[in-house]
């Protein structure tokens, strides 16, 4: 499965957590150690934000280690809010628009994980997204089907409440159809003022997630930076995260 990063915080390069630090993130795209795979070499992409509300967008189906216009702007773009997501495709095609981050207004999300047996469930998931919505699905993938459901169930209001929703819906779906694969996910999402994230699993083998906090602000990631753990607070099965804009940041059960 994929490897992701989201920082909220001063004002910081790109560079300086996507390729600086030892098992940085595009070291995890060769090289990964707690994913379900190693290489995450099925694209890659950048969301951040800055002067306008609505967030920017980079993303590439080239391996995120080989490609240099990746490099030149993480060395250019400084962000106090930004995501960067390394894929490995659960079955869907390697094309641009199944690469993460994706954007809708300001609202940014990615993802790492898999509905099981998703390509069962598609049509009933994608049916099931308001019009106005759907006019946002441009690629193939569970991860955009559960961000516009995240959109659909109220993520504007109460962000926690319409993950739960949305996780709910997607298990109804599931049982209806009678299947009982695993629905296993770690997502982030963001307005670009708070930062949420969720760790969630229908078995006891969800994605690992982590997060850290130092002076120049909170880190949220699939898999620790470092040698060790040392400094890195695992965020537990089930849980939800929120970030705010203060930099506090709060950790409790999701309720489904």
């Amino acid at each position: 499965m994929c490897r992701w990063l989201t920082f909220r915080g001063d004002p910081t390069f790109l560079e300086e957590l996507l390729f600086v630090p030892e098992y940085s993130l595009i070291h995890q795209s060769l090289r990964a150690r707690r994913g379900a795979t190693t290489t995450n070499g099925d694209g890659f992409g950048v969301g951040w934000y800055g002067e306008r509300e609505e967030p920017g967008l980079f993303r590439e189906v080239l391996p995120a280690w080989n490609d240099s216009n990746l490099r030149a702007l993480a060395h250019q773009i400084r962000s106090h809010l930004f995501f960067a997501h390394v894929r490995a495709s659960t079955g869907t095609e390697t094309m641009r628009a199944n690469c993460h981050p994706f954007v809708v207004g300001r609202w940014m999300f990615m993802h790492n994980g898999q509905i099981g047996q998703y390509e069962k469930l598609r049509r009933v998931i994608d049916n099931a997204l308001p019009d106005e919505l759907y006019a946002h699905r441009h690629g193939t993938t569970d991860s955009e089907a559960i961000f516009l459901h995240l959109l659909a169930n109220g993520v504007e209001v109460d962000p926690q409440g319409a993950m739960e929703k949305t996780i709910r819906r997607i298990e109804d779906v599931a049982k209806e159809t009678g299947l009982d694969s695993p629905f296993r996910m770690t997502t982030a999402f963001s307005d670009g003022q708070r930062l949420y994230a969720a760790r969630y699993s229908t078995d006891p083998d969800p994605p690992s997630l982590f997060y850290r906090q130092d002076e120049i602000g909170t880190l949220v990631v699939s898999e620790p930076f470092g040698a060790d753990e040392e400094g890195w607070q695992p965020v537990g099965p089930n849980s939800f995260l929120l970030c705010d804009p203060d930099g506090n940041v709060r950790v409790q059960p999701l309720t489904v």
